[in-house]
């Protein structure tokens, strides 16, 4: 029988479901960083509430993320997704009602476990719905969805919250949740991997270990291991991550098949885009306080400054759908690394007097080199994974990617905020060294124009600082792929025989 003639004739209607479902997850995230200064003056949040409203998703999120790519494998990706689509929505109508911090942080939990359901299915189910020759162009589209919701979360946060409450950033989950919902039961087929016996405790290892590891990434750079409560998670970490690989290599039926690492594919994939994340974790961190902060955007001009590079990873998302089964994913995944670098080094270069012309170069090519590279890692990546074990395998993608974008947001964190005190004249108020932030708003208390200009250049020299080692932490990754992945010029596909036939139940 003609190949296309068992293609699933819904699949590009079960990819906007996909695409919907990624979407809201990353825009939530990004939305809900301009909505908390609203929401703590509302709700009388204090400055540890904040940090826990924040953290509370991302802990829970990254905890489970390996465990519910293997409930997926097991129960059913489509099953799994829609469970973890109405998690998601009811604690988003949760958020919107909260009255307390309290409230919101539980809410906030709950969200995490529900998108922590979501993501590694949508890959999964992508995999296994598209088949060879289409996967690559469908797998550029679920990439750009996550590309729109990085950069239009902050846009959209700030329109909503400029119109409405804050509440609202949260109420436009619901419909987008809904409509995914019924989506899924009217187009989704359900696909599942062979049945196993549960591995309760690697579960519960991998759950402990990524929590901790998280959480130590984010708290590091507040005082290091100065602080007991970092070594303790450290230690926590460590231990229960050894743990896991130990027993994952013993167990029968391993919730995680370790044995990936040793495909040169993953293995590289894998490491490549640990790099690129952790180079670009700290890059929305970095820009948003630098459009701020020393060129005096709004928030919403700040969001809205970050269009160009969204544009062009989307654009350059779909030229590598079609580049990608010609000259390999290897050849792409480090061309786009190189581009990345570059965008990076042009960043570095902007001054406090820079126009917005030099910053849009920067960030388009910045955006082109994320568009080629990051697809062409996960097709890598993704091809060594086996059909039956697609949920799980999304699932480690997930999470390579979600610890290297913590570690990125600490690493450039740490290093713009020891450059910009180091690069602050002694004779500066104390407060002052400490962050733009409160050097700006001292100097608008106190009149002094001076502590604005110092405070503006020592920013843009931490910033260029941090840019700089975010670039060469994609040149590692570049050097990576080049030396570890093989130039392969197929998307993902099983290693036994078609995914569709493999892990389809009708």
């Amino acid at each position: 029988m003609d190949a296309m003639d068992t293609r699933n004739p819904k699949r590009w209607w079960i990819l906007i479901v996909l695409c919907l479902s990624t979407l809201v997850l990353v825009i939530d995230n990004f939305v809900l960083a301009v909505a908390v200064p609203p929401l703590a003056e509302d709700l009388n949040a204090s400055a540890q509430d904040i940090q826990w409203i924040l953290d509370s998703y991302i802990l829970v999120f990254a905890g489970l993320l390996l465990t519910s790519g293997s409930l997926a494998d097991r129960f059913g990706r489509r099953r799994v997704m829609i469970i973890g689509l109405v998690l998601f929505g009811v604690a988003s109508l949760g958020a919107t009602l909260a009255t307390s911090a309290i409230e919101l942080i539980a809410a906030r939990t709950v969200m995490g476990i529900g998108g922590a359901l979501v993501l590694p299915s949508t890959l999964s189910i992508l995999i296994t719905v598209f088949d060879d020759a289409e996967r690559r162009k469908a797998m550029s589209f679920w990439s750009a969805a996550s590309v729109l919701g990085l950069v239009g979360g902050p846009v959209l946060g700030g329109v909503l919250i400029a119109h409405f409450w804050w509440g609202a950033a949260f109420l436009i989950n619901i419909p987008v949740a809904a409509i995914a919902i019924v989506a899924a039961l009217v187009l989704m087929p359900e696909s599942k991997g062979p049945w196993t016996a549960p591995d309760v405790p690697g579960a519960l290892l991998s759950m402990i270990g990524m929590t901790a590891l998280v959480w130590t990434i984010i708290e590091f750079p507040k005082g290091g291991f100065d602080h007991a409560s970092t070594l303790i998670t450290m230690a926590v970490a460590v231990v229960s991550l050894v743990a896991f690989v130990v027993w994952e290599k013993r167990v029968e039926h391993p919730m995680v098949p370790l044995n990936l690492f040793r495909n040169r594919d993953f293995a590289g994939g894998s490491l490549s885009l640990t790099l690129v994340q952790v180079a670009n974790g700290g890059l929305l961190l970095v820009l948003t306080q630098y459009l701020q902060f020393v060129l005096g955007y709004s928030p919403t001009e700040a969001g809205l400054a970050f269009i160009p590079m969204m544009a062009a990873s989307i654009v350059f998302n779909g030229l590598g759908a079609g580049l990608g089964s010609k000259v390999g994913n290897r050849t792409l995944a480090v061309t786009g690394m190189l581009v990345s670098s570059v965008g990076l080094g042009l960043l570095a270069g902007l001054g406090p007097d820079s126009g917005f012309g030099v910053l849009t170069v920067a960030l388009i090519v910045l955006g082109a080199g994320a568009g080629l590279a990051q697809p062409a890692a996960i097709a890598a990546l993704m091809g060594a994974v086996p059909a039956e074990q697609a949920g799980v395998g999304s699932a480690l993608n997930d999470t390579i990617q979600q610890a290297g974008a913590a570690l990125g947001i600490a690493v450039l964190g740490s290093i713009l905020a020891s450059t910009f005190t180091g690069n602050m004249p002694d004779s500066a108020p104390e407060i002052a060294r400490t962050s733009i932030g409160d050097a700006l708003a001292l100097a608008a208390r106190t009149g002094d124009t001076e502590l604005v200009a110092v405070a503006r250049e020592a920013f843009t020299t931490a910033m260029s600082t941090s840019f700089l080692a975010g670039g060469t932490g994609i040149l590692a990754g570049a050097i990576v792929a080049l030396i570890v992945m093989r130039n392969n010029k197929t998307a993902p596909a099983d290693v036994d025989g078609p995914l569709e036939e493999a892990a389809l139940v009708k």
